[in-house]
């Protein structure tokens, strides 16, 4: 998949109650790399804006329930009236069909070897940000998303560690004729309903490995829970788009790939395309900055012939490739 890059709106500076500090503007452009949301350093510590970013997670113009103490925090999760939030952003044809706000939503069960943005794991890290606020975000964008084939996104982190509340902002989209895509590992299959799955009308699936050992060494997880997922999309009348990290000499094999396409043959119809998005060293300073060991310090990027290699494996199993 070739680099992409989206726009970030520019967000106005505010206060919250009881908090003293403004946010700083942040820089105009962000940037996406071949489907990978990348935080550029304005995130890192050694930036002009740390301290603002670290205060609100990198978001402006929402409300935060600041004053909330540690027990109602926690019930609101539970009931989705609140969700912890990395940042968000307004991108075009990256994170799903036309323009749409990506909302990257904190914390993460898996430790990819790859992920590019390790500050999104814990979920303490984030913001806490009432559902209504978010909801209201949605509505504010409708005529664009409208006009455009777009709508909102859940990213991470990992969205499906926030069920109760990434549920009712896409069961409010619906309710607007907003369309939902829900950008997910599938690792959580079992903390979503049928009746919440209803309502996501595509899924970026990312499929990591096509067998267990390679996804246990890549995730340190494990792989069927991806699989229910997508088979519970697929039955329940969502849209797929496969997600494919090609690292070389880590899920480049061609037992692999050729696993990975079995397993989106179990996914019928649902699987419109699928991206294969070539490795590359952009997380790496987000992973020295905050002191955690970079397991692939010293990996490449797949070469164009590894590429060509991969997409005409998955071609000969029927699938569109990107």
């Amino acid at each position: 998949m070739s680099q992409a890059t989206a726009t970030r709106i520019s967000q106005p500076q505010v206060k919250s109650p009881g908090v003293t500090a403004s946010l700083v503007e942040t820089p105009q452009i962000e940037q996406t790399h071949g489907g990978f949301h990348v935080t550029r350093q304005h995130m890192l510590k050694e930036s002009k804006t740390y301290q603002s970013q670290t205060l609100m997670g990198g978001l402006s113009g929402f409300e935060s329930p600041i004053g909330l103490d540690r027990r109602d925090r926690l019930n609101a999760l539970r009931s989705g009236d609140i969700g912890f939030v990395h940042s968000w952003d307004i991108n075009t044809s990256v994170d799903g069909p036309g323009t749409r706000m990506t909302v990257f939503m904190s914390g993460c069960p898996l430790r990819c070897q790859y992920c590019q943005n390790p500050d999104t794991w814990k979920m303490r890290d984030g913001q806490p940000v009432y559902l209504k606020a978010m909801i209201d975000k949605v509505e504010r964008y409708k005529d664009l998303f409208q006009a455009t084939g777009g709508g909102i996104t859940f990213s991470g982190g990992e969205s499906m560690m926030q069920p109760a509340f990434v549920s009712r902002v896409f069961r409010a989209a619906k309710e607007m004729d907003v369309h939902t895509c829900l950008d997910t590992s599938g690792f959580l299959n079992r903390n979503y309903t049928d009746d919440m799955i209803r309502d996501i009308d595509l899924c970026l699936l990312d499929v990591k490995s096509g067998n267990e050992e390679t996804y246990r060494k890549v995730t340190g997880g494990v792989l069927q829970p991806t699989i229910d997922f997508g088979k519970r999309l697929s039955r329940l009348g969502s849209k797929i788009w496969v997600r494919f990290v090609l690292v070389p000499e880590l899920t480049d094999s061609i037992e692999n790939v050729e696993g990975v396409a079995r397993i989106c043959e179990q996914f019928g119809d649902a699987v419109e395309h699928i991206d294969v998005l070539g490795f590359h060293q952009l997380g790496r300073p987000k992973w020295h900055e905050l002191r955690i060991p970079y397991p692939l310090e010293n990996a490449k990027g797949p070469s164009r012939e590894l590429r060509e290699r991969v997409r005409k494996q998955f071609e000969s199993h029927g699938f569109t490739v990107y």
